[in-house]
């Protein structure tokens, strides 16, 4: 029970089959109390009983891609009603699908900006909404997701790999931020997983199949698994950690050619 009395707020939660939901369930069953946020008001009903999951879960509306006030209109809300947080999980990314369908130099300047926005300077602001408010404990821990394609070339990835690198720079540059109030951020590098964003991806079953292959655990990673490096990595086990990008790829990421 290592997040034992520790509440963790979760962002982009979806479905059942999101690295979101695997995170939530380690954190869970290790003693958290959860707070989540989501994109759409229409999808109110299902994250409801999604979330039914969790006894005195919380759920609330936020799009983090819209502008400041939103933002910091939720957390404000989420203070006053459930006190400070330990932790702050960032599961949110999105590209549109004729980006990551035709190639990537056809990108066009709004299509860019968006994958970047939506995906990358999420983190940065609300990472900085829950530090102005006053809302992380001392301590707090707060994680993001990012993908190999970050750092090497992937077919279909295309401008997500670009706001992947983004948000990684961007957990270095809030890791020295946080870190002179003894705060930490980390991402979690996971391997391919079937979930409903990895559909978008062009020949996404092929990914899957080249990891089993060649990974040296010859398998690929389960919701579950990034779940309980979440959990590590908002624990206090992990309180020397700041600023890293943590594989959970089955070792798929040492491998040559």
């Amino acid at each position: 029970m290592i997040l034992k009395n520790k509440k963790i707020l979760i962002m982009g939660i979806r479905n059942k089959w999101s690295i979101a939901y695997g995170i939530a369930k380690s954190a869970y069953e290790n003693g958290a109390q959860l707070i989540f946020t989501y994109m759409d008001a229409e999808n109110k009903h299902k994250i409801e009983e999604l979330i039914s999951d969790f006894k005195g879960a919380k759920a609330y509306v936020c799009d983090s891609a819209s502008d400041d006030e939103v933002v910091r209109e939720t957390f404000t809300k989420i203070k006053e009603e459930n006190g400070k947080i330990d932790g702050l999980v960032h599961a949110i990314a999105h590209a549109n699908t004729e980006d990551l369908h035709n190639d990537f130099i056809q990108t066009g300047k709004e299509g860019f900006a968006h994958a970047n926005d939506v995906s990358a300077y999420s983190l940065v602001l609300a990472t900085r909404m829950a530090r102005e408010l006053d809302m992380l404990n001392e301590k707090a821990s707060i994680v993001t997701l990012t993908y190999y394609g970050s750092t090497k070339v992937l077919t279909g990835y295309n401008v997500m790999g670009i706001a992947k690198a983004g948000l990684e720079a961007s957990v270095r540059y809030l890791a020295e931020n946080l870190g002179r109030e003894k705060m930490r951020i980390n991402a979690i590098s996971a391997g391919p997983i079937k979930t409903l964003s990895a559909k978008g991806i062009k020949d996404f079953n092929s990914i899957l199949g080249i990891v089993e292959e060649r990974a040296p655990l010859h398998t690929n990673v389960t919701i579950e698994q990034v779940g309980d490096v979440s959990t590590f990595l908002l624990s206090n086990m992990s309180e020397c950690i700041t600023g890293q990008v943590i594989y959970a790829d089955n070792g798929y990421n040492i491998m040559g050619m």
